[in-house]
């Protein structure tokens, strides 16, 4: 049906439709048609065409589609000059950071060498360099000292056990834990990205993964601390092992060894200020000052010249072996006890990665496949831990090298892995007298942009309290429960807060700023006005059964509408209703019962009158029974409460069994006002609604106006629900 109806200056021309009326406007599809059935969805899966072919293969091997249009003109120097810049890079943060896994250096090499020739094949970031990375690292040392401590190690002489460590055993063992971690790790991540879970990073929320990367921050400064005084603490796994740790170092501080704390300071004096040079001569270099490259050679030469392991006995790097290793198969066993590390470390290098993807991609205009990310990723991390590599993802500062320094495309990977290779082929065997105190000071100084992100407490407490204590949460969980732990606390604490959010949202009542089509919420707009008669309800969050409850208590409260009320009270009526027409319907069969003894009895007074006491008190109790049901039906409308909301039938029940409703607002005292001597003032007549005949009821109800009601404040005809925020159907 057409409603035309006029409030004021505001015209609504709409046509009002019911769910059957909507569904022939709009000629919705079926449920069948949008959700085809699971054997039409695997028919369609593994229906084979040549486009949909090629275009699986490219999506799967990216480097068939950017490597055929690569142009040498264009984008050859670029890369060359961003690969070898990024592949410098490579070499010492390679060494310093296989520290943090507690793993030889050499094996910081292997791992930036394999999986960032992987990438190149399957990854879709022009400008993510893979390989390394602090926090990454940090989680992998967590595992190798937790599976293969020190104590395990002691050396045996006799039948005595020496304090000296077995380092050849500790270290071989300690490789075949991280190659497993890596494979096992690198697998998930291929699972996950076959099966489109590539969303599954956006649950680590940008408050979440800073304050994350800035505990394991402290972690990396504990663990580095050993080297930078040249003692050896006890280092402990598990919840606490932080505090324990660095109580540990404390306790050692009175041993420290004088030339290496020498070594560490130097090296850290001449980093800070080499790096405070670079940066500030960067805009008029083409690349930047390989800082980290000539902090270690000169090192290594000092060191090899002035004899410091000898002379001083400060720990150096040690033997590097020349040459690749030969690939082997990681010692299945060990994946039960690190499939918790394994995950946590695919989730959290996946979630760095395809962040500095996608900041890349904005910046420049193309576009990251999230799905393919991470099965470029964990590829890069299986075949690598097959190769004795730990795990890698991309690295913040050498992503912004090669991006900077001019790369195009990932050929610039090519040439930072050519670097890194020709290092383990020909130069590997020069670093063996690099202090490990320096490889310590290196790490320490790349830390120094990860303890800047303190400064979100500042920001976020101007911003948002919710992610403020976001952060605070993952910070305290990942020092106090280790990183593993440590982030599985905060993803829950995080969902928790959005589950939080859902029960405390804004609820708003919209009116309309004049002179536009602009709805507004009329408590923190001055210029919206509510359009009479209609009230235009909104939640911010969107509506599923942990808020139902909240919600309807909104509604009400803002609107003055009980839904509960009204339902109630529309069932009542609809009984009542029931009941009044199988009252109307037993009156027709007693009425046409009478009808028909009377005519019986007309045939008899024409023969012999006969008085019959039956008969007589047979219909004076029909009578009674009509009367006591016109009464009982009155008292039922006058004893009806006056809650907030009246709901009403304006038609008699169709045939088809519906009839119209009225909804009435009010805000009266229930005893004040009941239908039963409710009269029209402005009509100068009382309207009885008790009476017994339906059509005289409709009638008087339709003359019932607002106005005759004194406790009611103003009408209400609709109410408009703005689900524009729901998520669920």
């Amino acid at each position: 049906m057409d409603s035309r109806r006029r409030f004021g200056k505001y015209k609504v021309e709409r046509e009002v439709l019911d769910e059957q009326r909507l569904k022939e406007v709009t000629k919705r599809k079926s449920y069948s048609e949008t959700h085809p059935s699971l054997t039409e969805r695997l028919k369609a899966s593994l229906r084979c065409t040549v486009p949909k072919l090629k275009k699986s293969v490219v999506s799967s091997l990216p480097v068939l589609y950017w490597l055929p249009k690569y142009s040498v003109w264009d984008y050859g120097m670029p890369d060359l000059i961003s690969g070898i810049s990024v592949g410098i890079m490579h070499l010492p943060q390679g060494m310093a950071y296989a520290l943090l896994a507690s793993l030889p250096p050499v094996f910081g090499l292997y791992t930036s060498l394999y999986p960032a020739l992987i990438y190149i094949f399957f990854g879709t970031s022009r400008h993510n360099s893979i390989g390394t990375f602090t926090v990454l690292s940090i989680m992998v040392g967590s595992v190798t000292e937790r599976l293969a401590p020190d104590m395990d190690f002691l050396k045996i002489n006799g039948t005595n056990i020496t304090t000296e460590v077995d380092i050849i055993a500790r270290d071989s063992y300690r490789v075949q834990v991280a190659a497993a971690t890596t494979v096992l790790g690198g697998l998930i991540q291929v699972v996950l990205g076959m099966v489109k879970f590539g969303f599954v990073g956006t649950y680590l929320s940008e408050p979440l993964v800073r304050a994350y990367t800035t505990a394991a921050a402290v972690h990396a400064v504990v663990a580095q601390l050993k080297y930078i005084f040249g003692v050896s603490p006890t280092r402990t796994s598990g919840p606490l092992s932080l505090v324990y740790t660095l109580k540990n170092v404390c306790s050692l501080l009175p041993d420290t060894h004088l030339p290496t704390l020498v070594v560490s300071a130097v090296s850290m004096v001449f980093l800070i200020a080499a790096k405070e040079l670079s940066s500030f001569l960067s805009p008029k270099l083409p690349v930047p000052i390989p800082v980290e490259l000539i902090t270690i050679v000169a090192g290594t030469f000092i060191s090899s010249y002035s004899h410091l392991n000898s002379n001083y006995t400060i720990s150096v790097v040690g033997e590097i072996p020349s040459g690749l290793s030969s690939p082997s198969v990681p010692d299945v066993s060990l994946f039960g006890e690190v499939i918790g590390d394994a995950f946590a470390l695919a989730i959290v290098g996946y979630a760095i990665s395809i962040s500095l993807g996608k900041t890349f991609a904005l910046k420049h205009g193309y576009k990251v496949d999230s799905n393919q990310e991470l099965v470029a990723l964990g590829l890069s991390n299986t075949v690598g831990g097959f190769f004795q590599c730990y795990s890698v993802c991309a690295s913040m500062s050498r992503s912004l090298i090669q991006e900077t320094t001019g790369g195009k495309t990932q050929m610039a990977g090519v040439a930072s892995a050519l670097i890194v290779l020709v290092t383990i082929l020909k130069l590997g065997p020069l670093f063996q007298e690099l202090p490990k105190a320096i490889l310590a000071s290196i790490v320490f100084v790349n830390l120094k942009g990860m303890f800047k992100q303190y400064s979100d407490i500042v920001t976020l407490w101007k911003s948002s309290k919710i992610d403020l204590v976001v952060w605070l949460v993952t910070w305290v969980s990942t020092l106090l429960f280790n990183l593993d732990l440590g982030l599985a606390a905060s993803i829950s604490f995080a969902l928790f807060t959005v589950i939080f959010r859902t029960q405390l949202p804004t609820y708003s009542v919209l009116g309309n700023v004049p002179g536009t089509e602009l709805y507004v919420d009329i408590e923190t707009h001055r210029e919206a006005r509510e359009i009479p008669g209609v009230t235009i309800f909104r939640s911010s969050a969107t509506v599923y059964f942990a808020n139902a409850d909240l919600y309807l208590e909104a509604l009400k409260e803002k609107s003055g509408l009980d839904i509960s009320k009204m339902i109630i009270y529309k069932r009542r009526q609809e009984a009542k209703q029931k009941r009044r027409e199988r009252r109307a319907e037993r009156r027709a069969k007693r009425q046409a019962k009478r009808e028909r003894r009377a005519q019986k009895a007309a045939q008899q007074l024409s023969a012999v009158p006969v008085f019959s006491v039956e008969e007589e008190a047979g219909r004076w109790g029909d009578t009674c029974m009509d009367r006591d049901a016109t009464d009982k039906e009155e008292q039922g409308w006058t004893e009806r409460e006056n809650g907030t909301v009246f709901v009403i039938p304006t038609t008699p029940q169709t045939p088809d069994g519906h009839c119209r409703w009225e909804y009435l607002k009010g805000g009266g005292d229930p005893d004040c006002t009941s239908l039963g001597w409710m009269s029209d003032m402005q009509d100068g007549d009382t309207t009885t609604l008790g009476s017994s005949s339906e059509d005289t009821l409709s009638h008087d109800l339709e003359r019932v106006s607002l106005g005759s009601l004194g406790k009611w404040t103003w009408d209400i005809h609709s109410i408009i629900i703005d689900l524009s925020t729901a998520n669920f159907h």
